[in-house]
């Protein structure tokens, strides 16, 4: 499972989902509604990038 990051900060994890925003725990970011937003900055999915992808994109080492 991989954790979806917002340029404002605000980090959706797919294993603990976000319960007060009626996202399940273990919900793939994939899944969530295309109309869903960041709950801080009300910024759309598309501005999200995977912490995965950031990493290999900056060539960060995992052991960070």
């Amino acid at each position: 499972m991989d954790n979806y990051i917002c340029p404002c900060g605000y980090i959706y994890s797919e294993e603990l989902g976000s319960p007060s925003r009626g996202i399940a725990p273990g919900t793939k970011f994939s899944d969530i509604p295309y109309d869903w937003r960041c709950p801080v900055c009300g910024l759309s999915k598309e501005y999200f990038g995977s912490r995965n992808s950031i990493i290999n994109a900056l060539n960060i080492p995992e052991t960070y």
